[in-house]
């Protein structure tokens, strides 16, 4: 899979539009634009950037194994990166009682 077509499809997960994913990336949405209508491959930092939209990193983008983060895995660290330190500390200890409870 390329690259925009891998960008694509994780927006497509997220039933993201563009606008919305230049929202979540900070990328221009006319980059965005120029990228999937122009074919356009995007920068290093803007791939960098689409990719702490989506909530995985570089690394993970370009894994093509079953090794990647499912759609909820990524939306749960997307959703925990925004958290305060203290209500990063509450949902671990949570994690940690949820996780005692299944022994």
């Amino acid at each position: 899979m390329n690259i925009l077509e891998k960008i694509k499809q994780l927006k497509n997960e997220r039933h993201w539009s563009v606008y919305r994913l230049a929202e979540e990336s900070g990328v221009m949405q006319s980059t965005l634009s120029n990228m999937f209508t122009r074919g356009t491959m995007p920068s290093i930092a803007t791939l960098e950037q689409l990719c702490e939209a989506f909530g995985i990193t570089l690394s993970q983008f370009f894994e093509e194994d079953e090794k990647a983060l499912s759609h909820e895995e990524m939306l749960f660290i997307s959703q925990y990166k925004k958290l305060s330190a203290r209500d990063k500390e509450i949902v671990l200890a949570m994690i940690e009682i949820m996780n005692q409870n299944k022994r």
